[in-house]
């Protein structure tokens, strides 16, 4: 089970900048900031989406997604920035204030895993597009 980090291996014609284009323009259009760097056969594209509750609770994250591109093959590891500093801060919440913080950090954690799988899917869709 990809808890922590997902990988995945994309058959592609498309550049890698184009990829990464593509996929941020896809991101961008559902509502994420987005930032990227592309080099020749390596690129770093950072998304995060924005709500109200970012600083209370373990929402302030970003997923990172690196790229690294073989010719036709472009593996992918995408995983969530601040996970383990999310935790422990999720520890503290309910050790000093209240037991409701688990009940929106953990969802929240959960939910992150859920949205890197459909990432994935989309960017695999993207790939194969012509």
């Amino acid at each position: 089970m990809e808890i922590f980090k997902k990988e995945r291996i994309l058959d592609t014609t498309k550049s890698l900048d184009d990829l990464v284009k593509a996929f941020s323009t896809y991101l961008t259009n559902n509502g994420w900031k987005v930032q990227s760097n592309v080099e020749s056969e390596k690129a770093i594209l950072q998304a995060q989406k924005f709500g109200i509750l970012r600083g209370l609770i373990a929402a302030n994250r970003a997923l990172t997604f690196v790229f690294t591109s073989d010719g036709s093959q472009v593996k992918v590891e995408v995983g969530v920035g601040k996970l383990l500093g999310d935790i422990a801060v999720t520890a503290i919440e309910v050790i000093l204030l209240s037991e409701i913080f688990i009940i929106v950090d953990v969802p929240e954690i959960a939910w992150s895993d859920h949205v890197e799988k459909e990432l994935l899917n989309e960017l695999q869709n993207i790939a194969t597009q012509q």
